[in-house]
């Protein structure tokens, strides 16, 4: 195929040898399957601020770290400089986060260098070689689901140990091969530990993680992990080797009608989201 112009830099630098064809095309990046010397790797090329539709970034970006402040009253008052600065926080938080979350024992694509808003990484393949499908393509047996799901409970757990939240978990943000799940698209990772949405956004990924298996192993649609995991991290006790049970009692006296409301609207808005990204692969299809 014709290389696209974004990607002909690394081209000229030997980075990559042929651009074999576009995987996907998303609200937030292009992905190329290319060939770099004797590997088949994918290019992930990331749109620009004025053509993504990712709602709500400041929101995920709250609680990142930034260099000094000069770079922070640069990125507050707008000027050039500062969207640029926002641009390479953005662009290096999937790269940071992958490279943390695979030290830590989850399962996502290893990563080989980020030039010029270019993410170069490992394509993830099945057995046959083919790219693997996404979650929300595969059909499960109840047994295979609640496997699946335990171990995405597994890394979940792991993330937030990391001081990671995905942020945008859903079955079109994970990948399965002959292993299971691969976590894929961080690039809104939120800081678990200073964002003021992170337990929200916790929950909303863990919960998303429940429907879906839940659609194949009903008995998934009664656990509260998210609960769980949440208030053991609150009081510090998370590790990487807590066992979970899904189990959890709330003992508080009133409810949060605040945070009930919130919950409500942030579910409205993923399932928005979600239709939204259906009627996305139907048209590329």
């Amino acid at each position: 195929m014709k290389i696209p112009k974004r990607l002909q830099p690394l081209v000229d630098d030997g980075l990559i040898d042929d651009v074999l064809s576009r995987l996907m095309s998303g609200k937030e990046a292009d992905v190329f399957v290319v060939q770099c010397g004797d590997h088949i790797r994918c290019a992930k090329v990331y749109k620009e601020a004025s053509k993504r539709s990712f709602k709500k970034a400041a929101q995920y970006q709250e609680g990142r770290k930034v260099r000094g402040g000069r770079q922070a009253r640069a990125m507050g008052k707008r000027s050039s400089y500062g969207r640029q600065l926002e641009e390479e926080i953005w662009q290096n938080a999937e790269v940071d986060a992958l490279s943390r979350l695979a030290s830590a024992g989850v399962r996502v694509p290893d990563t080989y260098g980020c030039i010029d808003g270019v993410l170069l990484m490992e394509l993830v393949c099945d057995d046959s070689g083919d790219v693997a499908p996404q979650l929300g393509n595969v059909a499960l047996s109840e047994e295979e689901a609640i496997r699946q799901h335990s171990l995405m409970m597994h890394y979940i757990k792991l993330m937030l140990c990391a001081g990671i939240i995905h942020g945008d978990l859903s079955e079109f943000n994970v990948l399965v091969d002959s292993k299971g799940p691969v976590i894929i698209d961080l690039p809104q990772a939120v800081n678990a530990a200073a964002n003021n949405s992170a337990e929200a956004m916790f929950a909303r990924d863990v919960n998303n993680m429940r429907r879906y298996y839940g659609e194949y192993a009903p008995a998934l649609l009664q656990t509260q992990y998210a609960k769980e995991m949440w208030a053991l991290f609150s009081e510090a006790n998370l590790t990487p080797n807590s066992t979970l049970t899904g189990e959890f009692e709330d003992n508080s006296e009133a409810a949060d009608v605040d945070a009930i409301l919130e919950e409500i609207e942030a579910a409205r808005e993923e399932e928005l989201e979600r239709l939204d990204r259906i009627r996305d692969v139907d048209e590329d299809a």
